[in-house]
């Protein structure tokens, strides 16, 4: 990530607020949203599917509006990981003001749907605090109908600008995968199923540790596809209310950038 924009003060839409993307290396799910389950009668109310504009939302005292604009929310992020990779980090957000604050409401301005991977916390790694992220993480960013209403949720319902699949440098569920398809094993217990769900990125065109580090890419590539397949999302990216873009963090640099 390469901007100095200030924090909560995105500079519009910037075109490549994170760091210069990796060289490139290479269907939609089906959706079933149990809207009762996820908002209750009272936003069922307002309609799951309703037109939201991307105004500024009511933010914690103290901290100006949320960014509202997918541009926005991108610089936001991009000034957060570059505090996290000069050890400048802020910590915002957690004092007891905010803290009572957020008792009634909650404005995040990204979700994020990243790895499990204990290196890599999304909060941490965005220098963000209570309240700023929605974050979803499932081993090797692994789609399934929970995880893909936890995203509509953030967009439909709570007017989130900005989705971030967020994949990493050594990634173990993406070396499973390859290293499962090559040898012709089976994982153990569910395991498997997030194999198979990688599987479709594998990268057939390097060998060895290049393959998992391309699979890397190409698997955020796959997932970020699919998101932005969902006709409900893809209604907000077509007016530019929502991004939904891919990104990786290298643990050896601590730094996120855009894959393409």
């Amino acid at each position: 990530m390469k901007t100095d924009s200030a924090a909560h003060r995105g500079a519009g839409r910037a075109p490549h607020p994170f760091a210069g993307p990796r060289p490139t290396t290479g269907g939609p799910v089906r959706r079933t949203l149990l809207r009762t389950a996820l908002t209750g009668a009272a936003a069922l109310g307002a309609g799951l599917g309703a037109a939201r504009p991307a105004t500024a939302a009511p933010h914690t005292p103290g901290t100006g509006p949320r960014p509202a604009t997918p541009g926005e929310a991108l610089n936001e992020l991009a000034a957060g990981n570059r505090r996290w990779r000069d050890y400048r980090e802020r910590h915002p957000h957690e004092d007891p003001e905010i803290r009572r604050t957020l008792t009634t409401a909650q404005h995040p301005f990204a979700v994020v749907l990243g790895c499990i991977d204990s290196r890599v916390p999304p909060e941490l790694v965005f220098d963000q605090g209570l309240g700023d992220l929605m974050t979803v993480r499932t081993a090797g960013e692994v789609l399934d109908e929970a995880v893909l209403g936890s995203v509509a949720y953030g967009v439909l319902e709570l007017g989130i600008p900005l989705v971030v699949v967020l994949g990493h440098q050594s990634c173990g569920a993406v070396r499973a995968a390859v290293e499962a398809e090559e040898s012709g094993g089976r994982l153990p217990a569910h395991i498997q199923y997030l194999a198979d769900e990688i599987s479709p990125a594998i990268d057939h065109g390097k060998e060895g540790d290049a393959r998992i580090d391309a699979t890397v890419d190409a698997n955020v590539r796959l997932v970020r596809a699919r998101l932005a397949a969902e006709p409900d999302l893809a209604a907000k990216v077509d007016t530019g209310r929502l991004a939904i873009v891919g990104a990786r963090y290298e643990l050896s640099t601590q730094a996120v950038h855009r894959i393409a």
